[in-house]
């Protein structure tokens, strides 16, 4: 089984920045599609990132292109979210996922097979 452990959440003041980890167990290989969604109280959970399984391509929730960047560590298999300019409507718990199939660019829950824990992130006004 794939574990996903997630890492780098806190509070932090609009305007700042953070940088979110998640370190993947259970599988040798980091050629597989990665994501990054949130999730606030009442909603759905909403996509802001993800890598495809070749690392060549990128794709971002409008609300966060140009502020956020998905990036991965294949050495310490980890992939990482930078956030940079955060503010209020940041505030989420943050998830991140990944692929059992080497995939293109996923933006939709669906295409993840395992999730990690989530990490709250706070951005204050």
């Amino acid at each position: 089984q794939v574990h996903l452990v997630q890492s780098g959440g806190g509070l932090v003041q609009a305007g700042g920045s953070l940088r979110l980890a998640c370190e993947t167990s259970g599988r040798t290989s980091s050629m597989y599609p990665v994501g990054w969604f949130r999730q606030t109280p009442g909603r759905e959970r909403d996509f802001v990132a993800t890598m495809s399984w070749d690392a060549r391509a990128t794709s971002y929730a409008d609300s966060v292109t140009g502020r956020f960047t998905i990036s991965r560590d294949d050495a310490r298999n980890t992939v990482y979210l930078q956030m940079n300019t955060l503010r209020p409507d940041d505030t989420a718990v943050y998830y991140c996922a990944t692929s059992a199939q080497r995939l293109g660019l996923l933006t939709g829950t669906a295409g993840y097979d395992y999730w990690g824990q989530g990490t709250q992130v706070t951005v204050s006004s």
